[in-house]
């Protein structure tokens, strides 16, 4: 089993060498450091790096050389990956990032909705068109990731779910253009464990996705999400439970 989506100090997770020797303690074969970055020029979102230090994009070569040494020192893959935050707006910047950095490979989110993270109470604030309005937004967006063709995994299809203010507002037809997109393209989404012990307490995709995507014949692949060791022990032996009972194909990535 192969776990393409954790974090470590890269980002917002724990030191790299204990999410290292968790994912070697979990049994996992294979995991993936795919730390958050924002490659943007806009300034909502220049301040937002400021202030939350999300710097891959001037860290990525240093952490490859850790990567590299915690690899030797274990018997499974580790691999060398990125999250990258997607916008239309920022396509470009983001082609020329990944371009240059060549990571082994690349997964794009959609965190931002009107220039706000979707995990915000902002959303709380807005009338129900409005929250509709933003659901559209984001799978809009989502799509444009997919058609993009810059990423290897689509992750958390569905991450409006974690907002109480936008969870039950994605339909069958969101999810079927998700689906139509993907099944063109290169790119995979993953079932993601990033809320199974949290208020939302689901995978993502939630199952009425997860059925459209194998109607489309999409497979997937997985990823803990992990932030800690005790998240990436609590979620792995879960995520492999979600996934032989789920009624896609999983794959590895040619990696």
């Amino acid at each position: 089993m192969h776990d393409y989506h954790v974090h470590s100090n890269y980002s917002d997770g724990v030191f790299m060498g204990r999410m290292v020797r968790a994912a070697a303690d979990a049994g996992l074969d294979g995991v993936g450091f795919a730390d958050h970055c924002n490659v943007s020029e806009r300034e909502h979102l220049r301040r937002y790096k400021r202030r939350f230090g999300f710097n891959l994009d001037v860290t990525y070569e240093r952490r490859r050389a850790a990567i590299e040494e915690y690899a030797a020192e274990h018997e499974l893959r580790v691999f060398d990956a990125v999250e990258v935050d997607y916008h239309p707006a920022d396509e470009e910047r983001i082609r020329s990032f990944l371009a240059e950095a060549d990571f082994e490979y690349a997964v794009g989110s959609v965190h931002e909705i009107d220039e706000a993270n979707v995990h915000w109470d902002y959303f709380a604030d807005l009338s129900e068109d409005e929250q509709r309005g933003a659901v559209d937004e984001y799978f809009d967006h989502l799509v444009a990731l997919v058609e993009s063709e810059l990423f290897d995994i689509v992750a958390h299809p569905d991450i409006i779910e974690r907002n109480p203010a936008l969870r039950g507002y994605a339909t069958e037809d969101h999810y079927r253009a998700v689906a139509a997109a993907l099944a063109d393209a290169s790119a995979v989404p993953e079932i993601n464990a990033g809320r199974i012990d949290r208020e939302y307490g689901q995978f993502h995709p939630k199952p009425t996705f997860l059925s459209v995507l194998a109607e489309y014949d999409v497979p997937v692949t997985l990823g803990t999400d992990a932030h800690s060791p005790a998240e990436l022990h609590e979620r792995v032996p879960r995520l492999h439970e979600r996934a032989s009972e789920a009624p896609v194909e999983t794959v590895e990535l040619a990696v």
